[in-house]
């Protein structure tokens, strides 16, 4: 790992065989756990937490305080805003282990995902799709489709800017 290539701030954690991205950056107080591989020109905000073996494309930006479990995939050029969280497990109970439930969720090309949204596994979010602000996501959303609310109704479809149509 080349350290030149990106910038990592003093105080965040990067576990065992991290592979990073040239130009990307990793904010205050992140921990990118082991076999991560984040993509070129990423930004990782302040208090960022990725989960072992999550994958990042280029170009991606991830604001703060957002956690992204096991079996997440995200690619090239999503926006995932201010505390996102991202479930792995459908029915989870602290008394038991679930690790072989982890259930995928992969963010296609160009989404966006709004501020304190909570992205439930399982559900694929299309290329270009826009969730909203404060949603729940329980379903699968298809490109360029525009979802909001508690639970993530489709609202319709938006461009490729993120403008509704």
């Amino acid at each position: 790992m080349d350290k030149k290539a990106f910038f990592v701030h003093h105080t965040a954690i990067i576990d065992t065989a991290v592979e990073i991205g040239e130009g990307t950056k990793i904010w205050h107080f992140s921990h990118i756990s082991e076999s991560v591989k984040i993509g070129k020109n990423c930004v990782i905000g302040q208090n960022v937490f990725i989960g072992k073996n999550v994958r990042i494309g280029n170009g991606v930006k991830i604001q703060n305080n957002v956690s992204v479990y096991e079996g997440v995939l995200i690619e090239d050029d999503v926006f995932i805003g201010p505390s996102v969280v991202f479930t792995n497990v459908i029915n989870p109970r602290a008394f038991i282990e679930r690790k072989a439930e982890f259930k995928p969720t992969i963010v296609k090309k160009g989404a966006t995902l709004g501020a304190n949204s909570t992205i439930i596994c399982g559900h694929d979010i299309g290329a270009y799709a826009f969730i909203g602000a404060g949603s729940v996501l329980t379903k699968a959303v298809q490109d360029f489709e525009l979802w909001y609310g508690n639970p993530a109704i489709k609202h319709g479809r938006v461009n490729h800017e993120g403008n509704k149509l």
